[in-house]
């Protein structure tokens, strides 16, 4: 059972990833249009200062997990250094609950600005509402449960091992 989530855990960590490069790919993208469009064209593009601020949004939210899976996000490191044996695992335990209890927060108050921006239409984009921009939240929260669980169950200390 352990190594089926770990599986899970990994194949949603990659994918969340993959999606955050994606993200961060097309804020670049857009941000070389709008400088094509604004100075060469001189017919400034509208939507892509609002589009690459909401790509950036979502490319956060899914790197977070990442960084939870690899014991980079939540890292209590002098506590950690100093602890050995059970003390460690209890460490593990208590950064584990508090980042999951983050993350609860997270998803409930990114599900309801979600539902709430509904009604709200995007600035710059009127025909689509604020529910795509704050739908970040609850995704990313949840991507990063899995990968604050897999750090749990087979913990990676990749930021205390390349701290000098």
């Amino acid at each position: 059972m352990r190594q089926l989530f770990l599986r899970l855990e990994h194949g949603s960590t990659a994918l969340a990833t993959a999606l955050a490069c994606a993200m961060l790919a097309l804020a670049a993208a857009l941000g070389l249009w709008q400088i094509i469009t604004r100075f060469v064209i001189e017919q400034p593009a509208e939507s892509t200062e609002v589009l690459i601020r909401f790509s950036l949004i979502w490319m956060v939210f899914l790197g977070i997990p990442l960084a939870f899976r690899t014991g980079a996000m939540v890292s209590v490191d002098v506590l950690y250094r100093i602890s050995r044996g059970r003390w460690r695992r209890v460490l593990d335990t208590a950064v584990a609950l508090a980042a999951l209890l983050l993350l609860a927060v997270v998803i409930w108050v990114g599900w309801d600005y979600a539902q709430r921006g509904r009604v709200q239409s995007i600035s710059g984009l009127e025909g689509y509402s604020m529910f795509w921009a704050y739908l970040a939240l609850p995704v990313g929260g949840v991507f990063s449960v899995l990968g604050v669980l897999g750090n749990w169950l087979d913990p990676q200390r990749q930021e205390l091992e390349t701290a000098s």
